[in-house]
Parts: structure tokens; sequence; C-alpha cells
């Protein structure tokens, strides 16, 4: 028997490590369990395999397989969820981008619901929809004034959106955010043995953390809907440190732009002196890949709501508003009525170009209540109201209105005729992470003779559109977005052709569909990133705090081994059958990891070098 050499060294990180972050809690770092790995008697060590031209091609194939769309079984987690009825309105742009998604490809969709619970666990509730199930659950109402009102849309809303002076809340919000998170999660548990888990947006950033604490190990993913600030905006986040932490205990990162990529990536060199190379960060836990997949939407779908009846009654909502322009040129603007919107600056900038052009153009503000309960909303719904009376009492006359203004909400068919007769669209928020109904409104436009967008440059989606085709403007410049929505009302009718058939054609190549099937592409490859048999020791790099327990049961065991006497046979075959055991439950544990972040070769080869029998294999 070949004697195991040393002592594992249980050490933290080494602090002067770029993986290690700065006060991070103590754990057992990379080092010493590598450094485990290494000091295993060589027949326990798995043998890197050779270099041969078959094994390369058998690789290629599967890496070529990884790059066509998986069929997973995807679990997808949101704070809402949509309506699933196109009659109804949309919720946001999260809800509009996944709808398909569950539909579709049969996912599991899991949300809130408008019900509060007492906070007691019980089995998700799954209703089929389309292929798909969604799941509404019940959030504890202790919790979730802190956690929706307070730390989510009080904190961190503006602080994602770089508003610091809107920011509020109390320190007590934040625990209310996790236990928020941690229920979501322990609901999750009922579909933990699906494929992947795809979590979106702000309310559930630390998600991916509590799933991987209760054990789940199967691909998680997250995707930002809004922007992402620099360092020192967030910086201004009470708990910012602990919130990225946990944001890395996900196996992808996606977000709407290169602008917010590059954001987070500073604010890890920043604040955790964490590097990154060709989009992939290295931590303790292993590798969490970072990329950008800006949201389309769905153009012929979008066709089809304009050839869709409307129900009666909206019907005559939509004439009534369109009755009050008679033909005349008219411009338009749909947002929830949020600060983060710009719709106040919108309102002064008509008052400039009415002052100077009088009844040149008038708006039509779609602007359904948002967050109604939070002060700070109503507060801005009172001052865009004002600043509207003020320029209908400024511009207007008595058969003449310059901004025609509504609270309501309208199905997306609805939106679609109004889009299409407004010859300029006006999207202008201060920041946004896309904004989909500035591609919305390009696709609701007649090819012959379509409008002008004017677009804030702060939204993800002037990352896809040029200044040769939006009118790009600064959102709180309404001088500038003035000038703009007058150079659109005048543009030739040529000029607007090109721009708009350069923007449709960007829509059509890359749509929801895109978005989703390379998200979930990409998110497949966390169980597929080096193949196994060219790495030398299984599970480096890819230990989590689940594996602990067993890895300082094993370095007890081992430090025993190592104390006892090599001349005392039997003592040392005992301890030595103590080691081998703690051993082999952590192997286990690690292959158990291994299956869905490795492809694995068959027979595998297990830590200690030898290879996996079939079943059966050996017997007589």
């Amino acid at each position: 028997m070949v004697r195991i050499q040393d002592t594992l060294d249980t050490a933290t990180l080494d602090s002067d490590s770029t993986s290690a972050a700065p006060g991070q809690d103590e754990t057992i770092g990379q080092a010493a369990f590598d450094q485990h790995l290494d000091d295993r008697p060589q027949e326990q060590q798995a043998s890197a395999g050779p270099s041969d031209p078959s094994v390369s091609g058998e690789v290629e194939d599967r890496f070529n397989a990884v790059n066509r769309q998986p069929d997973l079984k995807l679990v997808i987690i949101s704070n809402r969820v949509a309506p699933f009825d196109p009659n109804k309105p949309q919720t946001g742009g999260l809800a509009a981008a996944l709808e398909p998604v569950v539909e579709r490809s049969g996912a599991v969709w899991i949300g809130s619901s408008e019900t509060r619970g007492d906070g007691i666990e019980r089995p998700l509730p799954l209703v089929p929809t389309g292929a798909g199930h969604v799941a509404r659950l019940d959030l504890p109402a202790a919790d979730h004034p802190g956690y929706y009102r307070g730390y989510s849309n009080s904190t961190l809303w503006p602080a994602l959106h770089s508003l610091p002076n809107r920011m509020s809340g109390s320190e007590e919000d934040y625990g209310s955010y996790r236990r928020i998170n941690d229920f979501i999660a322990r609901a999750a548990f009922d579909v933990r043995d699906r494929d992947a888990f795809w979590v979106h947006d702000y309310h559930l950033l630390p998600l991916g953390a509590d799933l991987h604490d209760l054990g789940i190990e199967r691909p998680t993913g997250f995707f930002l809907h809004t922007p992402w600030p620099t360092p020192d905006m967030i910086e201004c986040v009470p708990n910012h440190r602990e919130l990225m932490k946990s944001m890395l205990k996900y196996d992808l990162l996606g977000f709407q732009t290169n602008r917010d990529l590059n954001n987070f990536l500073a604010c890890l060199r920043t604040h955790f002196g964490l590097e990154s190379e060709d989009g992939v960060v290295t931590t303790e836990r292993g590798q969490i890949r970072l990329q950008k997949f800006p949201i389309g939407i769905d153009p012929e779908q979008f066709a089809a709501y304009l050839a869709a009846d409307l129900s009666p009654a909206e019907q005559e909502k939509v004439s009534s508003l369109l009755q009050n322009f008679q033909g005349a040129k008219f411009a338009i603007g749909v947002d929830r009525l949020d600060y983060t919107k710009g719709i106040d600056k919108r309102v002064e900038a008509f008052n400039e170009l009415l002052t100077k052009e009088p009844q040149s153009i008038s708006l039509l503000q779609i602007a359904p209540s948002s967050r109604a309960d939070v002060e700070e909303y109503q507060k801005y719904k009172e001052d865009v109201e004002n600043a509207i009376n003020h320029v209908n009492a400024d511009h207007g006359t008595d058969e003449w209105r310059p901004i025609h203004y509504t609270n309501d909400s309208f199905s997306q068919a609805a939106l679609a005729r109004l889009y299409r007769a407004a010859k300029i669209g006006v999207v202008t928020p201060l920041r946004d992470g896309m904004n989909l109904v500035a591609k919305e409104y390009v696709a609701a436009q007649d090819p012959q003779d379509p409008g002008v967008l004017v677009l804030s440059k702060f939204a993800g989606a002037a990352e896809d559109f040029n200044d040769d085709e939006a009118l790009l403007v600064d959102p709180n410049d309404p001088k500038e977005i003035a000038d703009a929505i007058s150079e659109a009302a005048n543009m030739p009718l040529e000029e607007r052709v090109k721009r708009w058939r350069s923007m449709m054609d960007k829509i059509q190549s890359y749509t929801i569909h895109d978005w989703s099937a390379d998200y979930v592409r990409e998110l497949d490859r966390s169980r597929v990133t080096v193949p196994a048999d060219q790495c030398l020791h299984l599970g480096r790099g890819w230990t989590n705090e689940a594996h602990m327990p067993l890895y300082r049961n094993h370095a007890e065991a081992l430090a025993t081994y190592n104390e006892i006497d090599p001349t005392d046979v039997a003592l040392n075959e005992a301890a030595y059958a103590d080691e081998k055991k703690a051993y082999e439950a952590l192997e286990a544990r690690l292959m158990h990891t291994q299956r869905r972040l490795w492809d694995l070769p068959i027979p595998t080869a297990s830590l200690s070098g030898r290879p996996e029998q079939e079943p059966g294999a050996g017997e007589d």
C-alpha cells in the first residue's frame, strides 16, 4: 500500500489571489482541495487521456452538438408571471419576453400571485399553460412589503438606473428581500430534477445562491432586464458586496447590452479584485460566464396583432383616441408611469417644441399606473399630470389639445394599431435595459409610409439602432428631444423608409426566439465545460459548500491515518479503510456534480484512477 503523504491544509484562499474577495467568508480554499487531489496515492489519481486524433474528433463532435438548440426541461423564475391572454395588457417587458418561451418550450414558470400568504411551504401549484406550466406563489405577507416596495423598488430599482437621489428604504428591507428569495427557492425545490433554472431580474439576484445552498446542482442562469450601474453607483446599495457574491453562484449571467456587462465586470474588479478572461470569471466555486443577450420581439406575431380583431370595448377605446387627431400627425409614447421613463422631460420637450412651432404636432401619452402604493411614484404621477395640464393650458385651443394622456392599459393588438397610426415614436427613458416599445413601434409601421423613432441613447435599444436609423437623443435634454421630434415630423419619405428598413432588418434577424434559444443554449453549456477525459482530476474548480462537510470528514480521516506508525499494519489498514470510505463519499458527490458540469467519457474514470465497471462486469 502506498503511504498518503501529508495532511491537507484547510486554509482559506490566498488573500492576494485575484480570485479571492476581500472580506470573504471563511471557507476551505480551492488551493487546498487541489493539493488534496495531488496528494492522493498515484493509484488513486485519474490519468489524463492521450492526445489521440480520434479522441479529439469525438470531443469536437460533442461540442458541435452543444451548439445546437438543447432540449432542456427548463424552470423559469421571476417576480411576476405573464397573463397568458392576448386580450389583456402585458405587465412589462419581462412578461412579454418570456410568455412565448413558456408556451412553446414546455418550461415551468414560477412567479408571484396577487395574493399574500402565511409563509408555510406547500406543494408547487402547477397549472398547464400551452406546452408548459405556470406556478403562482402566495409570497409571505410579513416580508412582501420590505421585499417588493422596499429593497427591490425603493433601493435596487433607482440604483440600477443610476438615480441615487430616488433611493430610500430601511435596514429591515434587505432581510425581507433575502427571506422572500429563500421562500421562492424552497418552492422551486419541488422541480429540482428538471434540467436547468433560468432566473430573471433584480428582485431575485441572490436566488441562485439559495438554490445552490439547498443542494440543487442543475445549471442556473440569471438574466438582468434592467441596466447595471458603475462601481461607484452600486456602492450606494446596502449589502451590495453580499449581493454580488451571491450572483457569482450562478453558472451564467446575462445582460442586455455591452455597457451593462462592462459595468458589472468593472464592479467585480473594483469591489472584489476579480478579473475576467473572454467573459469568464473564476472564483472558488468555479467558472461563471458573463455574456450579452439583447432581447428582441416576435415581428411575425406583432404583424398578426395588426390584423387581429379587438373586443368591442377596446375597439371603441382605440377609435375614440384616434378621433382626437382627425388624421393629423401625432407622436406616441407608451411607458409605465415610472420616473425612469423620462415622461416629465418628454412633456417639457413638447412645451419647448410648441413654443417654437405652435400646433405643429400632438402627443398621445399612454402611461399605465405603476407601483401606485409607493410614495415616490405617487409624487411622480402628480408631477407628470401637472406638467401636461400646463402644456395643454398654454398651447391648446378649444379645438385642439397638444397632449392626450391616459392611464389605461391596452392589449398588444390595440397598441399595434396605435403605433402604426403615430408618425413618431418617442421612447426616451432616462435609462433602460432594452425597451421593447422601441422595437414594437418599428415593427408596427407601414413599410410604404413608416414613422420615425426618437430614441434615448441610454436605452438598451440604442445599442441595436444607430444614428442612421433612430434619432438618438439625451433624455435629460428637452431641447434635444424637441429638435428630434421636429426633424422626425418633417423627414422626407425616402429617408424614413431607409431608416425603417434598416431597423426592421435587425428586428427580423434577431427575434425573441433567437434570444431565448441563445441563452438556453449557453446555459446548457454549463453541463459541458471541458471534456472529462482531458482533465487530470474531476472536480477541480467545481467544489461548493455542499461538498465541504464531506471534504472535512476526509481531511480528518487522512490526518488520523498520517499520525499512525507505518509499522503498525493492523491499525494502518483500519485507518486507511476509514480514509477510503470518507474519500469515496466525497468522490460520489463530486461525480454527481460532474454529471451536469462535464461531458464524461464512457466508461468514466473514477477519482481513484480505476475505471468504473458496467453493471455485472467482472462477475462470473
